[in-house]
């Protein structure tokens, strides 16, 4: 028997169901669910691919377990909400643009939606918006990370200009719930302009693919007809701007595969939501001899020097576990998940290469987001300090640097995982403070190097400012300048500053690992602060 096109409008010559076997319905379902994947609409699908880019299935399929992946909305259909929209129907917009549902990562359930660019550039329809809401909404009430993969250009433009169906606005309070919860993810790659940029500001990772993805407020034709300037896509929201000079994404990946993977990575290092641990492997490789060797000599002697910090981190932690976050924008500060005998932790390390180290106000941003994620998820920190301290000047006290600088100090005193800092060379003043030196938070453990510098700031500094009219009068100032330099050099050292037991112990570099790792691993007991009563505190910004 020939079975009627469900994606057909209905007319009075259809068939009535009722007359249909069993049999018949089944075959009705299967047609319509075969007329919109990607095989029943190969001169789309081929565009996609000529770009260079996965279809939104494809992405699907490569990111989830194999056979995980269950659809909700393949049947969806455009909402007839406008005069333009009024004839659409499921051929004109297949499931509606977005593929939705739930599947596996790992073992662990997500859910996942994915814009479809092919179907109307990707737009999100009032349809696609209901499907989003539905998956969201279900990662919400279970606990499970919630995965948006963008290609298309926001809020289809067709269903918006009415205010009929737009006046209820947009739905983000199922991502605001969300928010420390369980993880949340948008990767983009492809445009991504408006509405995707919505979604992705909220969220813990947003990776982006290099050459296809953008992201902003608004595109280069909104741009020039609001403000008459002419800017490519890349100049407003291509993945080099936004990863280097905005930080709204953390990372940039060559191809979908390697984002995709990228994605997998992230979440390897967090629990599926905040009421479990993190994952800890079993199986991991210590540093090597020769990296845990290379710790011993590797702070400069001239303090003016830098050094490589990442080859401190992989002195400490687990080999080939460093995952860094934001490594383009804001490097003077290094953020990103590592393991230690298998066990998740987040780094937090100053760049001594870059600023030499010093909190600016993105880095002050960068710090103070990644902290608040590690405690919302259980992750618990290290502190890797080489700080001079807090960038002064007019142009930074223009950007709020007073402010941005509280917010660090503000995430990290909120925070109840386990803390550890380690004092390389320099903490300096609020710089110090900032990277959760002496007894400055509720540390596990604080311990110093035997290159450390500790002191309220610069000592060339402060003595410049102290004792100037000193050094003017002595008969040879340079002289006088540097024996009070020396003098109050040899206060700031390592064993100076655990006299009065500021901090917890002076130790060998190659003792590092071992001193962090047993902390951590005797700080598994559950710990909650004891807070005023009140809804919640204020974020200094």
């Amino acid at each position: 028997m020939q079975v009627t096109d469900s994606r057909a409008p209905m007319t009075d010559d259809e068939p009535d169901r009722r007359t249909l076997s069993t049999a018949e319905l089944r075959e009705r379902v299967a047609a319509a669910k075969e007329a919109v994947t990607d095989d029943a609409r190969a001169d789309a699908i081929e565009k996609q691919r000529a770009a260079g880019k996965l279809t939104a299935r494809e992405r699907i399929q490569y990111l989830c377990d194999e056979g995980s992946f269950k659809e909700f909305g393949q049947l969806a259909a455009p909402a007839p909400t406008t005069p333009e929209t009024r004839d659409w129907e499921r051929e004109d917009a297949p499931a509606d643009g977005i593929i939705t549902g739930t599947g596996e990562v790992d073992g662990r359930p997500v859910a996942v939606g994915a814009t479809d660019f092919t179907v109307k550039g990707g737009s999100i329809g009032h349809t696609g918006g209901k499907k989003m809401r539905r998956v969201g909404e279900l990662a919400l009430r279970r606990g499970f990370p919630f995965i948006l993969l963008h290609d298309g250009g926001g809020h289809r433009i067709q269903e918006g200009l009415d205010a009929r169906p737009y006046a209820s606005g947009g739905d983000f309070v199922f991502q605001a719930k969300l928010s420390g919860w369980a993880p949340q993810i948008s990767a983009m790659m492809g445009p991504g302009f408006a509405a995707p940029t919505n979604y992705a500001a909220t969220c813990d990772f947003v990776p982006m693919v290099e050459d296809q993805a953008t992201m902003g407020v608004a595109g280069p034709s909104l741009v020039e007809a609001a403000l008459g300037v002419e800017l490519s896509k890349a100049e407003i929201g291509g993945a080099e701007f936004q990863t280097s000079v905005t930080g709204m994404a953390d990372v940039t990946y060559e191809d979908d595969e390697a984002c995709l993977d990228g994605i997998k990575r992230f979440l390897s290092y967090l629990p599926s939501n905040a009421t479990e641990s993190p994952p800890r492997r079993e199986r991991y490789e210590p540093p090597t001899e020769d990296a845990i060797d290379a710790l011993t000599d590797i702070i400069p002697a001239n303090t003016k020097k830098g050094y490589d910090i990442y080859d401190v981190i992989e002195g400490i932690v687990d080999q080939r576990s460093f995952f860094e976050l934001k490594p383009r924008y804001a490097p003077n500060i290094v953020t990103g998940f590592a393991r230690l005998e298998g066990q998740p932790i987040g780094v937090v390390a100053n760049n001594p290469r870059l600023k030499a180290g010093t909190f600016d106000v993105p880095a002050c941003d960068k710090s103070s987001h990644f902290v608040s994620m590690c405690d919302a998820f259980g992750v618990p920190l290290l502190f890797l300090m080489d700080v001079p301290g807090i960038l002064p000047g007019p142009d930074s006290e223009e950007e709020g640097i007073a402010r941005h600088s509280g917010k660090v100090m503000f995430e990290i005193n909120r925070a109840t995982v386990p803390k550890v800092s380690v004092v390389l060379r320099r903490g300096y003043g609020a710089g110090y403070v900032l990277m959760g030196g002496g007894r400055s938070t509720r540390n596990e453990l604080t311990v110093v190097w035997p290159t450390a510098e500790v002191a309220a700031m610069g000592i060339e500094g402060a003595v410049d400012i102290a004792y100037r009219r000193e050094i003017e009068r002595a008969d040879d100032p340079e002289q006088r300048r540097e024996e009070l330099v020396r003098k109050f050099m040899n206060r700031t050292g390592a064993i100076r500053a655990v006299e009065a037991f500021g901090v917890d112990a002076a130790i060998d570099p190659v003792e590092t690992r071992e001193w962090v790792a047993d902390t951590f691993s005797r700080s598994e007991t559950a710990y909650d602060d004891e807070w005023p009563p009140k809804k919640h505190g204020i974020n200094p910004i």
